[in-house]
């Protein structure tokens, strides 16, 4: 496409928004009676997180929600989906209800409607409470009791007002790279603590939309799934074998048990393990008939086999080996990978609505007199969105796109380094600066 895009292009139902986490720009990590999260702990470990930078203030939204969402109205963005720091609400993860937690909320979406923008709450984005990792967290088949609980408080709270909700945020990315890497909190690795991780984050889904579809008889219920387009070096057999095993785990592994489907084990065997964890009646507990689905693309991935690899003996073949333009993630930028994974998850013949919940980019941002230039974020975004264009005039089920993210923030192992944010925050002064692809996303919504 050569023509300039707006939203309108799209048509006058289609959902724009921005989307952020709590953990990442909340700040008052220990104020007002919230208590640790898993991610609270692990940036208190040496060496996990770069240069070693927390989250206790970061943007401190906490604080600030109010300018923060007064910039967004006047940025013409209508759709704000945050999550709820679980230990904010319930401080040790369950039992006693933190009043504080519960009015900072409020106070977060009422200022929203008033101001006509529409709150979608994402109920986990990783920020497990500290207290329930110490019992086994995710790899413990109590968590289903805990997390219900949790949805249930979160519901009758703002369920109310609220009626956008999302269940999980990328449940793969939190299960990988928490317990079985070890490169995101809790820091756990191993096949012994990922597969349990793995199952009860899937019955989470179903159990906290179930939990959520009681409560809220009007709301509309979704989970987000990150995911990659997924291309083998070559097309020779071995190379064709390991993409399908990467497939399996990286795009496939949560939304087809939730499609009735169950877990794509005849193409990654691996999964086969998963049998000591399924009691019986539990795949049939993990569909869920969701209102929508959230899938979260920011590249493709180019696989080969490799027989070091264990377990799925697929490698990825980084980008920067390639000679391809990346992000400062060294993440490549390839915008047909956005409308490959809505070809990929409309396929699904039962698939509900499909979302774009997050794509972004993180690039170095140049300052000049006052403003912020980021051509390569613009760019980056007006070249994703013509290919969700290109999806929606193909008649697939995309209905709506949220950029992550509104500010930058403090993103994960790689703190403070990356922005991804359409404002730039100057975390000395907490100054706010809409950058030039903010400006372009603005323009685009008021068209």
């Amino acid at each position: 496409m050569s023509k300039k895009i707006c939203a309108s292009d799209f048509g006058e139902n289609f959902i724009w928004g921005v989307s952020t986490a709590a953990f990442q720009i909340e700040g008052a990590h220990d104020k007002h009676g919230k208590g640790p999260s898993i991610w609270d702990m692990f940036t208190l470990k040496k060496g996990k997180i770069h240069k070693n930078q927390t989250a206790k203030v970061s943007c401190d939204f906490y604080h600030r929600y109010k300018e923060d969402i007064l910039l967004m109205k006047s940025m013409n963005i209508e759709n704000f989906r945050f999550s709820i720091a679980w230990s904010r609400i319930l401080p040790t993860g369950t039992g006693t209800i933190n009043p504080d937690g519960i009015n900072f909320y409020n106070n977060v979406i009422d200022f929203c409607l008033s101001l006509n923008i529409t709150p979608w709450i994402t109920l986990y984005h990783w920020d497990l409470p500290y207290e329930l990792e110490s019992k086994g967290g995710w790899t413990n088949r109590k968590i289903l009791d805990w997390f219900t609980e949790f949805v249930e408080v979160c519901a009758k709270a703002f369920g109310d007002r609220v009626k956008h909700w999302m269940v999980l945020n990328e449940p793969m990315v939190f299960t990988g790279g928490g317990y079985f890497l070890g490169v995101h909190a809790p820091g756990k690795k191993r096949m012994k603590n990922f597969l349990p991780a793995v199952h009860h984050a899937q019955l989470s889904q179903a159990v906290g939309g179930r939990a959520l579809r009681k409560l809220i008889t009007d709301a509309k219920i979704g989970t987000t799934y990150s995911c990659s387009y997924i291309v083998p070096k070559n097309n020779s057999p071995k190379n064709l074998k390991t993409a399908r095993k990467a497939d399996a785990l990286l795009n496939r592994l949560f939304i087809e048990p939730v499609l009735g489907l169950g877990y794509p084990m005849n193409d990654l065997p691996v999964l086969k393990r998963l049998a000591p964890y399924i009691l019986p009646g539990d795949m049939e507990k993990s569909r869920f008939n969701f209102d929508f689905v959230g899938i979260q693309n920011y590249t493709r991935e180019i696989i080969e086999h490799s027989y070091f690899v264990p377990y799925i003996g697929a490698k990825i073949i980084k980008a920067p080996k390639r000679n391809v333009r990346t992000t400062l993630m060294e993440w490549e930028v390839y915008p047909p990978s956005i409308y490959e994974m809505i070809r990929k998850y409309d396929a699904y013949s039962n698939m509900p609505d499909i979302i774009i919940t997050e794509n972004g980019a993180a690039f170095k941002d140049v300052f000049k007199k006052g403003k912020v230039k980021d051509k390569k974020r613009k760019k980056f975004l007006k070249d994703h969105l013509e290919q969700v264009l290109k999806a929606k005039n193909e008649g697939l089920n995309i209905h709506g796109y949220f950029v992550w993210t509104f500010t930058d923030n403090f993103e994960w192992a790689e703190g403070y380094n990356p922005g991804f944010g359409l404002v730039h925050v100057d975390f000395g002064t907490q100054k706010r600066t809409i950058k030039s692809s903010g400006r372009w996303y603005m323009k685009f919504l008021k068209n």
